[in-house]
């Protein structure tokens, strides 16, 4: 028997564009209650943190605040993620750091902070990382770094809160969305590219999200079928 989600506060990273505005609408659509850190508002609405997630220790706190004006935590999705592509020659050493910060980093700050009201719920935390987590490829070492570290973290989470938090990750290929508007010509989707609806894989997080207490759903791998960047 799933769970039923309805009511339940879920607080989402990057929630306000990409995958994660499409789990915020998903979220909202089955009865539930969104929570969102971004540095920018998501849908009105939803309650919402300004918050830069690159700032661990703010984050933490933001975490909490919204974790108390929830009232608790039933779930967590980790969303939030960012890519400057490039040679490492080439990245400035700022920029490479932070990627590594908001996509690996803030996932580990966010999921600790929560951990009180998800153990006390016995919820469920979706970490998202990426086709390239498993996959590496030229002009990508830190979003590799980062995301081959999401995977890494999440597995041994898994085995860490087993009995006590579901522990799911995600492997999402690419999607329709921003990620890729600010990157160099080179580095975008080409016009023929295959890509994923957001709300494709924000269903799969709702079905993780929807397991009752005791039946894991460990990983996941979405992507459009003909995508070239998995396996």
């Amino acid at each position: 028997m799933s769970r039923d989600l309805n009511g339940s506060a879920v607080l989402v990273t990057g929630g306000s564009s990409g995958l994660g505005a499409a789990v915020v609408t998903a979220v909202t659509k089955a009865g539930g209650r969104p929570y969102v850190l971004d540095r920018q508002a998501p849908a009105e609405g939803v309650p919402w943190l300004e918050c830069d997630l690159a700032d661990t220790r703010a984050a933490e706190a933001a975490t909490r605040q919204l974790a108390e004006q929830a009232g608790g935590l039933d779930g967590v999705v980790t969303a939030a993620g960012m890519d400057v592509p490039g040679r490492l020659a080439d990245v400035p050493g700022e920029t490479w750091d932070r990627i590594v910060a908001v996509d690996l980093l803030a996932t580990a700050a966010v999921i600790r902070a929560a951990l009180p009201w998800l153990e006390r719920s016995h919820g469920t935390v979706v970490t998202v990382a990426s086709t390239l987590g498993v996959k590496a490829v030229s002009d990508a070492t830190a979003y590799c770094a980062a995301k081959f570290g999401v995977v890494g973290f999440t597995r041994a989470l898994a085995a860490e809160l087993a009995g006590h938090v579901g522990v799911t990750l995600l492997i999402p290929g690419g999607m329709r969305t921003a990620f890729f508007d600010d990157r160099d010509e080179r580095y975008k989707p080409g016009p023929d590219a295959i890509l994923n609806d957001p709300a494709d894989t924000a269903a799969a997080i709702m079905f993780a999200l929807s397991q009752p207490p005791g039946c894991a759903v460990r990983e996941l791998v979405v992507c459009a079928e003909q995508e070239s960047s998995y396996p």
